[in-house]
């Protein structure tokens, strides 16, 4: 099951990646201003448990999108807690790529079908939030 969703993850993430060169987006930053348009202002912590992401990773990627303008961070009353927002250029980034992005949607969900759709949606959450409970299962 593993193998078979990263497989999967990569072929998508390669699908996107395409559809997104020419904004100069990763698919990762799209996914986090998506996250932030919604979220408002979160801890990084808390972006990286929206996200499913390792700190590592997630830290990496926000400094790349900090230099690039499109987040803003102050840190928090822990002075080790950062504090993530989106930006108004971080906005603009993405109007402009949600196009691409749309389309890519729209490609996949045609090919699937609306119902192939839903159930890989449904399927999706529910592996995350058994993840998320769980911890993983041992």
């Amino acid at each position: 099951m593993c193998g078979s969703f990263r497989r999967t993850a990569r072929a998508l993430t390669q699908m996107y990646e395409r559809a997104l060169r020419p904004s100069g987006l990763r698919a990762t930053q799209l996914t986090i201003l998506q996250v932030l348009v919604r979220a408002g202002e979160v801890s990084q912590g808390r972006l990286g448990e929206m996200l499913a992401m390792d700190s590592t990773s997630l830290t990496r990627t926000l400094a790349i999108m900090r230099r690039a303008g499109w987040i803003a961070e102050r840190r928090g009353e822990d002075r080790r807690e950062r504090r993530v927002r989106l930006s108004s250029a971080g906005e603009a980034k993405l109007r402009r790529a949600l196009p691409a992005w749309e389309r890519v949607q729209a490609r996949l969900r045609g090919k699937l079908g609306q119902r192939e759709w839903g159930s890989l949606l449904k399927l999706t959450h529910h592996v995350t939030e058994i993840a998320r409970t769980q911890g993983g299962l041992p």
